[in-house]
């Protein structure tokens, strides 16, 4: 162990270059902060998550609006997949972008010190850096934020170990389009991949251990979708199935499933969940509290089990959810500032409201209580269901599956829960976050505002009517 007179000493060290990065703003500008990251600038949203996925999604649902283009009396055909140069143009923003998000703390911040390596406690907020080289440096802070985020989760498939698979974190960065993906998974990177991919052309095989694809959603939301991407052309769905054995021959990997039957495919994408990666930072040497989940336990303000020590993010947080990462570094920026200045008065986290969309074909978006969680929290719940179909916008589309379900209390007329499948729905779903949180009833989101005719968020307008003709 280092003499104390080794360990260099900070005002603040952050651990993640996520959304903690955006916590050094130029109030930080009198501190000495330390930045520790392992991996590029960025963290996973910037890098391989959020923003290069949709950047994908946008190309591969203009390949599908031209597929299906004949439906309005438009014939158009998807001439070719230029794969290489889609996927130079989503990293040919994305990597330059993170790159001088580097450079910008290593060349422009005098007070900001960038250690590149992997960080762990080695104490009481003192933090070993292990850089590529092998050497260690350590560092403490009078302050420190941990957001190291999470990472793909190991399905513990037998033999998985030796077959050659992509994650999330790898497979957008692929040479070539496979001809056929097997997709291990269910949820929402299973699903928006798949989507990509298969709108591409690859031959999409989903294989899910449960009853229903997104099984988290809203169970009628859940159940349609699962038909929908069932019904796809080059899609074959195994629900209620897992995978016994995987091998690789060389050329192809193959699956024994649980049902007895084999799939080979080109290219396979395990996306069974995301863990948290507490366990690669010694959080007992802290005195950091890990929940049964993995996450790094935190309070209202973001504050650890040990003091001066804060998380955010998806080290922490129940939502792995950008916005959410955003909203709790805005939180610990302001507690840090407030700390040192000796205010006892915390900024706290506004979880109450948290929405999320899966931009799958079709896009989902979901913000409050499914009907079946209203339920067993014993509300007077009242349902509208309100297709998009049934309004102006919706017979431009010629729109046949998408809907808007609201759930909804009879008794205080508040809006529970607001879930869309359908075009826009990550759009649509907004209005409604905005009346949740400022506590609106659903009688004056209803007739409160105007809905601008024949737009589609008459869809939401038809919703909320319908629920208010249930209680009048």
């Amino acid at each position: 162990m280092a003499s104390p007179i080794d360990v260099r000493r900070f005002d603040l060290v952050v651990l993640g270059t996520g959304s903690a990065n955006s916590i050094v703003t130029p109030e930080f500008d009198g501190w000495s902060v330390a930045i520790v990251e392992e991996s590029v600038f960025g963290g996973t949203c910037l890098n391989r998550g959020c923003i290069p996925t949709k950047m994908f999604v946008y190309a591969a649902d203009i390949a599908e609006h031209v597929r299906h283009a004949h439906r309005l009396g438009v014939d158009a055909t998807v001439d070719g997949i230029r794969w290489r140069d889609i996927r130079d143009r989503v990293f040919g923003r994305i990597d330059p972008i993170a790159a001088g998000g580097e450079d910008y703390r290593v060349n422009r911040c005098p007070n900001v010190t960038v250690f590149k390596g992997r960080g762990h406690f080695v104490g009481d907020r003192t933090i070993a850096v292990r850089g590529a080289d092998g050497a260690e440096t350590l560092i403490s802070g009078d302050r420190v934020v941990v957001a190291v985020g999470a990472r793909p989760s190991d399905p513990g498939i037998d033999g998985l170990s030796r077959v050659p698979f992509h994650t999330s974190d790898t497979i957008m960065r692929l040479d070539e389009l496979p001809s056929h993906l097997v997709v291990i998974g269910g949820g929402f990177i299973a699903n928006e991949l798949a989507h990509v991919f298969g709108s591409f052309g690859t031959r999409i095989t989903m294989i899910h251990r449960g009853e229903r694809l997104l099984r988290e959603q809203d169970v009628e939301i859940s159940r349609r979708f699962t038909e929908i991407v069932k019904a796809r052309a080059n899609f074959d769905v195994r629900l209620n199935t897992t995978v016994s054995r995987a091998r690789y021959d060389g050329r192809l990997v193959r699956l024994d499933l649980s049902d007895g039957s084999m799939v080979s495919a080109d290219a396979m994408l395990v996306a069974t969940g995301r863990t948290p990666n507490s366990d690669t930072i010694e959080t007992g040497l802290a005195g950091l509290t890990i929940d049964s989940k993995g996450r790094v336990v935190v309070d209202e303000t973001q504050a650890t089990s040990a003091p001066g020590v804060w998380a955010l993010g998806d080290i922490s947080s129940p939502y792995m959810l950008k916005h959410v990462a955003n909203h709790e570094a805005r939180v610990v920026r302001r507690n840090l500032l407030a700390d040192r200045a000796g205010t006892t008065v915390r900024a706290r986290t506004d979880h109450r409201f948290v929405p999320s969309a899966v931009f799958t074909d079709p896009q989902l978006a979901t913000v409050g209580l499914t009907e079946a969680a209203a339920r067993a929290a014993r509300h007077d719940v009242v349902v509208k269901v309100q297709a998009f179909g049934d309004t102006a916008y919706g017979w431009a589309m010629e729109d046949t599956t998408s809907i808007c379900k609201l759930v909804a209390d009879r008794s205080s007329h508040l809006l529970l829960g607001a879930h869309f499948m359908g075009p826009q729905s990550a759009i649509l779903v907004q209005q409604l976050i905005q009346g949740m949180s400022f506590g609106q009833t659903v009688d004056e989101m209803a007739t409160g505002q105007y809905f601008i005719h024949p737009a589609l968020p008459e869809v939401v307008e038809n919703a909320l009517l319908g629920l208010v003709e249930q209680w009048s």
